[in-house]
């Protein structure tokens, strides 16, 4: 019988915490859910109104595997003026989402054994691309102290024989830090010094509480950053799996277009004209939604700073990282779905720099997180005081546990 091929890097894909949360606590129907970065707003009646337009009209066939081209041009003119490098239509590659352009950016950027650098803490998903494409993955450390901002003489550090891309992510995701303009300057200079590639995910530039969004792209001379953008945060569109990439180098544009034919052909057409309404039409529910991500940061802050937990203070992007007060922090997050109905994802599944820390989704309805949070709070006091009359509410956990 044929059996999977003990060679393939497929099979050391790392899973993701953030995912197993999920998953237990869809099978909990009184689950809060503060583990996923899952807009509770729904997508605006335009964008809707645009998809079934396409529908109706007959315009649900494939198109180019590089997308069409009114919404290639619609993104080109959002990444120069987001960016300021100048970007024209033939520069943009519509993605299957944002993590299909970055895991087809790193197929055709690095080879077997390259090592691309990520920040830690890190979204998973960037090392089990990584990891996908036969590359190796290396991190470079962010402090909470400086706000998980990180120090580009340690990005610069962390280099090694191997290394050939870096990952930037600001507003980042887990951590909401947005990186000042003189940081992000310095970033590309490291790279532009020892010849890497920067793939900056820029899925929540529009997500920002004050501090402005400065993408690497303006500091680029020579072409070597690549552009990841999502439709999925700014507008609402998480399952609509639209996204698109951004290079002036026409020779990477090719070499993608081939690898969206040889995994999804091309991305929805429906899909892209509900892109083109969303990135063309009005703003309005995107101002609105960023707002109201402000306003529930700044309760979430309150709230815990009335509790006494400490947390690193987000400045975009729309998550939270917890101070929990415990090493373990995948069984913590278990027991809290098990005993109190709150799933968040543990910090294990971030690296290092997230120990002790959990992820909380300020994306959830506001009653949601205000509930969800009292609940963590309750139970880091729990920890806190080590509370022996949680032995009943653990003996039920077990199973879950056990599981896991």
């Amino acid at each position: 019988m044929p059996t999977l091929a003990p060679t393939s890097p497929t099979l050391h894909i790392p899973r993701s915490g953030i995912r197993t949360l999920m998953e237990l606590a869809n099978r909990d129907p009184e689950a809060l859910h503060l583990e996923i970065g899952e807009p509770d707003a729904t997508t605006a009646p335009h964008v809707v109104d645009a998809a079934a337009r396409a529908a109706h009209d007959g315009l649900a066939g494939y198109t180019a595997s590089t997308g069409i081209p009114a919404l290639r041009a619609a993104a080109a003119e959002r990444v120069t003026r987001v960016s300021g490098r100048k970007t024209a239509a033939d520069d943009v590659v519509v993605t299957h989402g944002a993590m299909h352009g970055l895991t087809m950016t790193m197929a055709a950027l690095l080879g077997p054994g390259d090592e691309v650098l990520l920040p830690d803490p890190m979204f998973p998903n960037w090392a089990m691309a990584a990891v996908s494409v036969g590359a190796t993955v290396g991190t470079y450390r962010t402090a909470p102290e400086a706000g998980y901002v990180p120090d580009p003489a340690d990005v610069e550090a962390a280099i090694g024989p191997r290394t050939r891309a870096v990952v930037v992510c600001s507003p980042n995701n887990p951590t909401g830090a947005v990186y000042p303009a003189e940081v992000v300057a310095a970033l590309v200079d490291v790279a532009r010094r020892h010849d890497l590639w920067v793939l900056s995910d820029e899925c929540y530039e529009a997500v920002t509480f004050g501090a402005p969004h400065v993408s690497p792209a303006a500091f680029d001379t020579d072409g070597r950053v690549v552009v990841q953008h999502s439709l999925s945060k700014t507008y609402a569109m998480t399952g609509w799996r639209l996204g698109y990439l951004a290079t002036p180098r026409h020779d990477v544009v090719e070499t993608l277009g081939h690898l969206a034919e040889a995994t999804v052909a091309c991305p929805s057409a429906v899909g892209q004209h509900a892109a083109l309404a969303a990135l063309t039409g009005s703003q309005d529910y995107v101002a609105l939604a960023v707002a109201s991500y402000r306003a529930r940061r700044d309760a979430a802050v309150a709230q815990l700073d009335a509790a006494g937990i400490g947390y690193v203070r987000p400045e975009g992007a729309f998550y939270l990282m917890v101070d929990v007060g415990v090493a373990d922090t995948d069984a913590f997050a278990l027991r809290l779905l098990a005993e109190r109905h709150v799933a968040v994802a543990p910090g294990a599944t971030f690296g290092a720099a997230a120990h002790g820390r959990v992820r909380v989704s300020l994306a959830a309805a506001p009653d949601v997180l205000r509930t969800g949070l009292a609940r963590l709070v309750e139970a880091v006091e729990e920890v806190r005081a080590g509370d022996g009359a949680a032995a009943d509410r653990r003996a039920q956990a077990e199973p879950l546990l056990a599981a896991n």
